[in-house]
């Protein structure tokens, strides 16, 4: 199914969808796509930000060895052997790197729960003003700084305050001196950060009508499981009201 122009309905008439959508990307992620003991789970985040998926190491216990074997029986895919098939890759500058290497204080729940990664839906209202944004960038910055992988799925154009969109917004807090640009027309993006001490960006611009390809999540630095956005799309798209769907396949009348 092809990505939809979502500026030809309300941004309330997203936030449906949304919620659809991300209800259908942790049923994928958490029936095959992630080895145990990873798994998904909503978070309801009040405001503009949310909700989002969020992928947990429910064992803090499991050594490095054994977490390694997990990934690979469970098909997993390493970087070293396939890295993610998208359009672009951006890596952080070395000065990037230098310059946050600092000590930091980890304070970390006692019940094991670890977070490893979230998965991001962008709507109209976090890059509807200059403070929703910054709200965002700040949250998506953060995360990837404290070694927490990163995926956004942005269907909106560039606006007012992110003209090369949102992966450019983000792209600019991580890493100023290699700023961003998107390629051609394809203006919406796809993009999953791997949270290394050189933050690593898989990128896929997208047009309105193509495809959603699979894009990468990543569970480590160096492994990363493919989250299938088509069949997840196709099926929340299945779940708003007819009359929407209409709005949005329908061509415009001239």
């Amino acid at each position: 199914m092809p990505m939809h122009d979502w500026t030809r309905v309300s941004a309330g008439s997203f936030h449906g969808f949304h919620t659809h959508w991300i209800s259908e990307l942790a049923r994928a992620l958490n029936n095959g796509v992630l080895p145990e003991p990873y798994y998904a789970e909503l978070e309801q985040v009040a405001g503009e930000t949310g909700p989002d998926v969020l992928t947990l190491d429910a064992d803090s216990e499991w050594t490095a060895e054994s977490r390694l074997d997990s990934l690979k029986q469970a098909g997993a895919t390493a970087v070293a052997d396939a890295p993610p098939d998208v359009s672009i890759t951006q890596i952080a500058s070395e000065e990037e790197l230098y310059a946050t290497k600092r000590n930091r204080l980890a304070i970390r729940h006692s019940s094991g729960d670890e977070l490893v990664a979230f998965v991001e839906i962008v709507s109209s209202g976090n890059k509807g003003s200059r403070r929703a944004l910054d709200q965002f960038l700040d949250k998506a910055y953060s995360v990837i700084r404290q070694g927490v992988h990163l995926l956004v799925v942005d269907s909106y154009p560039p606006g007012q305050f992110d003209p090369q969109g949102i992966h450019g917004a983000i792209w600019n807090e991580i890493d100023g001196s290699a700023p961003f640009l998107l390629p051609d027309n394809r203006n919406r993006t796809l993009a999953s950060y791997c949270a290394r001490p050189q933050p690593e960006a898989y990128v896929e611009p997208l047009a309105v009508g193509t495809n959603l390809p699979a894009m990468p999540l990543f569970l480590d630095p160096n492994w990363y499981v493919n989250v299938p956005l088509e069949s997840t799309y196709a099926a929340a798209f299945e779940a708003i009201p007819a009359r929407r769907r209409r709005e949005l396949t329908e061509a415009p009348a001239s």
